[in-house]
């Protein structure tokens, strides 16, 4: 054996001894990526099209009022998926090209103790979502039951745990599951909102065109704002795209992969949007379930219907809201996959999901979505400069997980700019997303090339 060659395998050995973390969350090698082009778009139309999506179409209509009329609302929303678009394929690169996920990419800038505050800043509101969508998910399979025991049964409580179990063990099988799931409900909810849309428009048009598409409407703050509610809904995704760009086949170009996101999120996202205004015009009631039930009156089209809303559930929280949180509490806890896995599910549980679904909640959950993405995108900022322009896209991936190597500790500059871009993103909570992005990302880029001379995070940058 040549010297080169078992100097080689031991530095392997040795880096294997340091890597302190699950299996999971180590690089995902060429040969164990199995989402092909087809199935990672309609993962994305699965995660589009779903009833928090349509509850914030449903919010552009307060007391009977539109906020924005149709042109505008279409407007903001292509905008907002341009930059999405754009955001998700630089972000992704990396986990694309390494096959490294969020938690451990955050250590590049953050360090490998900061990262833990960073991770917790995804994964939280990750959580939330996830018993949000599961509450609503749970009013929907309780009226399921309602109409097959003829009313005998009923308890949202209960249906919730059902619920909540369920995807729990879909979960444990990972991007596996998320596959045939996602395909799924992809072509069954899009089908079943074709039948829903064409509904609104023949039964409920007057009042859609007179509260809706007619209506004044604004291109002042609110348009703004709705753009930044839009971005704000997708930061917690985009920020953590190397979490899905790892599982995606090699070969894939960086303008492919952004239309990979750009398309089922237009289509998704769009169509969803669409008919939460519809239904909130029509009917003056934000909750989508409440609102199906009033659109549809019909106790077995409500079933179908009602069954869509839960496959649409599953299928969102399998791609947003369950591996994201589970990696994080596997990084920073050291357990396994699956128990991190059931461990976010119990969380979830303890949401107070009932809360967000209630009509006077449709406002504060776009507060609670602009309040959190307030801090998401000063995060992307950060991890974008650092990539793209301190380390022009070359990272020694081995260091990332030494613990005592290079991005060791906390790194002060990544902690500063992160809380100045979240303060400066509350003056104005309504732009705070791209008002924290900029300041971060201009104040980490200063704060590394003239604060805290020596250390250890410039190696490797262009201020080494």
């Amino acid at each position: 054996m040549s010297m080169d060659l078992a100097g080689h395998i031991q530095e392997q050995s040795q880096l294997k001894e340091e890597m302190y973390v699950d299996e999971s969350l180590r690089p995902k090698q060429e040969k164990d990526r199995k989402v092909g082009v087809i199935s990672y778009m309609f993962m994305w139309i699965g995660d589009g099209v779903n009833l928090g999506n349509m509850t914030l179409g449903a919010s552009l209509i307060a007391a009977g009022v539109a906020n924005l009329n149709l042109v505008q609302t279409f407007v903001a929303a292509i905008i907002a998926i341009g930059l999405i678009s754009v955001i998700f394929a630089l972000n992704d690169r990396f986990g694309y090209r390494t096959g490294v996920p969020y938690v451990v990419q955050l250590r590049m800038s953050f360090g490998t103790k900061g990262a833990i505050i960073s991770s917790f800043l995804r994964g939280i509101p990750a959580i939330i979502w996830y018993g949000f969508q599961s509450w609503v998910g749970a009013t929907a399979l309780n009226e399921i039951v309602k109409v097959v025991t003829g009313g005998s049964f009923d308890s949202i409580p209960v249906c919730f745990i059902a619920l909540q179990l369920v995807q729990i063990g879909l979960s444990l099988y990972g991007f596996h599951a998320i596959k045939w799931v996602e395909t799924l409900a992809s072509i069954v909810i899009v089908l079943a909102l074709i039948y829903v849309f064409g509904l609104l428009v023949n039964s409920h048009s007057d009042a859609i065109m007179h509260n809706w598409v007619h209506a004044k409407g604004t291109w002042g703050l609110p348009f703004f704002s709705f753009i930044m509610v839009f971005l704000g809904n997708y930061a917690a995704i985009f920020l953590s795209a190397a979490d899905y760009s790892r599982e995606l086949k090699p070969g894939i170009s960086d303008g492919k992969r952004s239309f990979l996101y750009f398309s089922p999120i237009t289509i998704a996202y769009g169509f969803v949007l669409t008919i939460g205004a519809m239904m909130a015009a029509a009917t003056g009631i934000s909750n989508p379930v409440k609102a199906f039930a009033i659109v549809v009156n019909n106790s077995y089209i409500t079933v179908g219907v009602s069954a869509f809303i839960v496959i649409g559930v599953i299928a969102v929280n399998m791609v947003a809201n369950i591996v994201p949180p589970a990696y994080v509490i596997s990084f920073v806890t050291k357990l396994k996959y699956k128990p991190a896995v059931a461990i976010t599910g119990l969380l979830a549980l303890c949401s107070f999901p009932w809360v967000l679904v209630k009509d006077s909640s449709a406002h504060g959950l776009n507060m609670f979505v602009l309040i959190y993405s307030a801090f998401l995108g000063p995060i992307v900022a950060i991890l974008l400069v650092e990539f793209y322009i301190l380390r022009r896209q070359k990272v020694d991936v081995a260091e990332l997980y030494r613990e005592n190597g290079s991005f060791a500790g906390y790194n002060p500059s990544a902690i500063l700019a992160m809380t100045l871009g979240a303060a400066a993103a509350f003056i104005e909570v309504d732009l705070g997303w791209i008002v924290g992005f900029i300041v971060a990302g201009l104040s980490y880029f200063l704060l590394t090339k003239y604060a805290f001379k020596g250390s250890s995070f410039k190696r490797g940058t262009i201020f080494e």
